[in-house]
């Protein structure tokens, strides 16, 4: 049996507050522009993570010398590492603290705090950032190319296949409907924008200044989508499948970055920082990649067991919606009520940066059980080439304290 990842199990002990937890003191992300038409287009990714950077050490007042390592998930842009850590020296960060970078498509955001939070488990590390970072505008999806012995191999010939193509290929084996697809989408798109209207989301952007301008809302979300205006959309892979997939079901492409500062709990007290939620555990899977996109349905349950919880813990679920045809057959076949899942909207109506998503989903999903006054925050995804990953968090901290920050 493999091992589990997390230590606490059952919900008194996911609750419990010891010294060494492994904490999160701070979670914010830029705004999100949408693709090839938004604020980011234009901007490259180093550009948007100097701007994150440099905004979150003036936000926090953090001493720059006290970061032990960073890491960011991201998938795209050419020689990441380098981008990466060039970024973080103009933002002010010390030659001396290193950084990496981790591709696990679109669970990368995830996999950069999971790799802190394993560095400060083990002693290694004690305060370190986790970042997630996507430009898909600059940077959009290179072709995979395998040689024809590797894809003579019809597992290996399907998992390097375009995602629209496993979209249609869930909707058709599992018999996803478009109408039941718009039906999802139409949630997402309204939930998105009533949250941006009420200013929900400003709650959890931290506005960066990129060429001398100050951005410091999102841009991708449609007001008036209705299920007319859904429905009457063209199919964008009429080649595949039934060609149920359309621009309004399915996740939109974009750009942006999030940040989370995570440490022990006895360093965040000891140096006065607020902690704002408890890092549990992940679970990482993989399923047929034919069907890529039904990853959350192993991923969930396997961190709900690693921690002990039950589905009924879980106050917030955060589910990346890459298409509506995985998430509708996901929430279904996990059988959590959508009040509880994606109460803002997801990556239907606010977009997908790849490796941004993982860590967006955390601080949604945080600062959504700060306003409710929520407990255990679940997020998941499906992952490119045939996997799922999913975290659990647990909020310490009131709206009126993450306010402050």
């Amino acid at each position: 049996m493999r091992a589990a990842s997390t230590q606490a199990r059952g919900l008194s002990a996911v609750l419990s507050k010891n010294p060494d937890d492994v904490v999160i003191t701070f979670s914010k992300r830029t705004p999100i522009g949408r693709a090839k038409k938004g604020q980011f287009k234009d901007t490259p990714m180093d550009e948007i993570l100097h701007g994150l950077f440099k905004a979150t050490l003036e936000k926090t007042k953090l001493d720059p010398t006290k970061i032990d390592d960073i890491c960011v998930g991201t998938c795209h842009p050419p020689s990441p590492l380098y981008v990466s850590r060039a970024a973080a020296l103009a933002a002010g960060i010390p030659h001396d603290v290193p950084i990496s970078t981790v591709n696990r498509l679109c669970s990368s955001g995830l996999m950069a705090i999971r790799n802190i939070a394993h560095a400060i488990q083990s002693g290694e590390t004690s305060i370190g950032l986790a970042v997630g970072a996507e430009n898909m505008t600059l940077n959009p999806r290179p072709t995979p190319a395998i040689s024809e012995a590797t894809d003579a191999n019809s597992e290996a010939h399907d998992c390097i296949q375009p995602m629209g193509w496993t979209s249609e290929m869930v909707a058709q084996t599992y018999k996803v409907s478009r109408e039941k697809q718009d039906h999802y989408a139409l949630i997402s798109h309204t939930r998105a924008n009533d949250a941006q209207s009420r200013g929900i989301f400003a709650e959890e952007i931290i506005p960066i200044e990129i060429k001398g301008k100050i951005t410091s809302a999102d841009d991708p979300i449609r007001g008036g989508v209705t299920i007319e205006s859904l429905s009457s959309l063209k199919p964008v892979f009429p080649q595949w499948g039934e060609g149920s997939t359309t621009a309004g079901n399915a996740s939109g492409i974009g750009d942006g970055a999030a940040i989370c500062i995570l440490t022990t709990r006895e360093r965040a007290e000891r140096e006065g920082m607020a902690v704002l939620a408890k890092w549990i555990g992940c679970s990482v899977v993989g399923v047929e990649p034919k069907h890529m996109g039904i990853g959350p349905i192993a991923a969930i349950p396997k961190v709900l067991a690693q921690a002990g919880l039950t589905k009924e813990d879980v106050d917030v679920f955060e589910i990346n919606e890459a298409f509506a045809s995985q998430f509708a057959y996901c929430v279904e076949q996990l059988h959590i009520p959508i009040e509880k899942i994606n109460p803002n909207g997801g990556a239907i109506a606010v977009t997908h940066p790849l490796g941004m998503t993982g860590v967006r989903q955390v601080v949604t999903g945080l600062a959504e059980l700060r306003r409710t006054g929520g407990k255990i925050l679940c997020t998941s995804m499906c992952v490119g080439s045939g996997m799922g990953a999913a975290g659990i968090f647990v909020n310490e901290a009131s709206a009126s304290v993450a306010s402050k920050l």
